[in-house]
């Protein structure tokens, strides 16, 4: 297990031949748009990371180089009720197969039901890591009970209402009759 340290770049070929397994631990702090969605909160928090490439065949048959990613990590957010924190876990537990281009990924993509990615010589593992938790974030984050009774009125009975305000055409009608007797 690696601490601290961002998941190096690999060579899915080779990884996927020695049956490559490596697991970390990193703090959100390394994740510029991980810190981002958080606003900063909860960098320290950890982003637990585990990854294992290998061959397999794909459901054609033939022989494939495959990951299997797991994430998991708690995000302090916004809740959209209460406006305050809220502590979201995300947790990631996801198959992908590399193909050899983008151009096969496109014709494969809408008949597999695994990901697709393109393999590569320096895959950008912390990058797809960092792009599977914001893709699993909830759309509105929020919490299950809010810590704070949630204020529902849209007017508060405390307001103090404005005075009402003397009808301008009866001020002028006034004047009018004043300035004729």
């Amino acid at each position: 297990m690696i601490e601290n340290q961002l998941p190096p770049r690999l060579d899915v070929k080779q990884a996927a031949l020695v049956d490559w397994s490596l697991s970390g631990r990193n703090s959100l702090l390394n994740y510029e748009r991980l810190a981002q969605e958080t606003q900063g909160l909860g960098l320290e928090n950890a982003l637990n990371w585990s990854a294992h490439v290998q061959l397999r065949e794909d459901p054609a048959g033939h022989t494939a180089h495959w990951l299997h990613l797991s994430i998991d990590t708690v995000l302090p957010l916004t809740c959209q009720r209460c406006l305050g924190p809220a502590d979201v876990a995300v947790s990631v537990d996801r198959w992908f197969r590399f193909v050899d281009s983008e151009a096969v990924a496109e014709q494969q993509d809408d008949d597999s039901e695994e990901d697709l990615l393109v393999s590569s010589r320096e895959f950008d593992l912390a990058g797809l890591i960092e792009d599977e938790v914001l893709m699993d974030l909830p759309l509105v984050p929020r919490h299950d009970t809010c810590p704070v009774a949630l204020k529902l009125a849209v007017a508060d009975a405390d307001f103090d209402a404005l005075p009402e305000k003397p009808n301008p055409f009866a001020q002028l009608a006034q004047l009018k009759g004043k300035a004729v007797g």
